[in-house]
């Protein structure tokens, strides 16, 4: 139970840091080592606490509970928004950055001054629409920098609705139902997995040249 508590304890302190003012959080981080040290020590309490969450100390409060929440929800929002940048700055600039579907990712990568990127949805998620013959969008000059996409006039190129079945799309368009895009970004063992595979992909369909600005996102 002491454990227990000095893990909780630790990731509110953790939280803490992250969440506070912007002045706050220099003068915090300026006694750490580094800012990766904390992320990394953050990420090592999360982990701790989810494992022992069923544990936790009988005198914890739900106003405890629910600023704890608000906490996580916070680091949440900023760590996605974080990864969410991946995929910015990519060639050829004039094209937007494509829109993530909730409940799934987005695969991209630059060939030839092509960008190419691929929805996916994660288990249990279906497309909108069919796309059985089309694994990939496409934005280019040849697109006057444009998304070919089904959802006309936008960088929206997918959409993964609840589904019980998924057919829409081609096997390569969804996650494993163990393994979402966190989970497949988590690892670089399996992302890379995921955009060998779509390189792959674009060269069947006769797309050649070397593959540039690779990324993959989640919604």
């Amino acid at each position: 139970m002491a454990s227990s508590s000095r893990t909780t304890l630790t990731l509110l302190c953790s939280l803490a840091v992250l969440c506070s003012s912007s002045a706050q959080h220099e003068t915090l981080l300026r006694s750490c080592s580094s800012q990766t040290e904390l992320l990394q020590r953050l990420s090592a309490d999360i982990k701790e606490a989810a494992e022992c969450v069923e544990n936790l100390p009988s005198d914890w409060s739900t106003g405890q509970t629910a600023a704890l929440l608000t906490s996580v929800k916070n680091v949440t929002d900023m760590l996605h928004k974080h990864q969410l940048t991946d995929c910015q700055g990519a060639e050829p600039e004039k094209c937007r950055p494509a829109e993530v579907p909730g409940n799934g990712g987005l695969a991209c990568v630059t060939v030839a001054s092509r960008r190419f990127c691929k929805p996916l949805c994660n288990h249990g998620f279906d497309f909108g629409f069919l796309r059985m013959s089309r694994p990939f969008d496409e934005c280019s000059e040849q697109t006057r920098y444009e998304w070919q996409s089904q959802y006309v006039g936008g960088n929206r190129l997918a959409v993964c609705n609840e589904a019980a079945i998924q057919v829409s799309g081609a096997k390569t368009a969804y996650f494993p139902k163990y393994q979402d895009c966190l989970t497949t970004k988590s690892s670089s063992r399996l992302e890379n997995d995921v955009m060998d595979g779509f390189i792959a992909e674009l060269k069947s369909r006769g797309v050649q040249g070397e593959p540039q600005s690779a990324c993959l996102v989640c919604g």
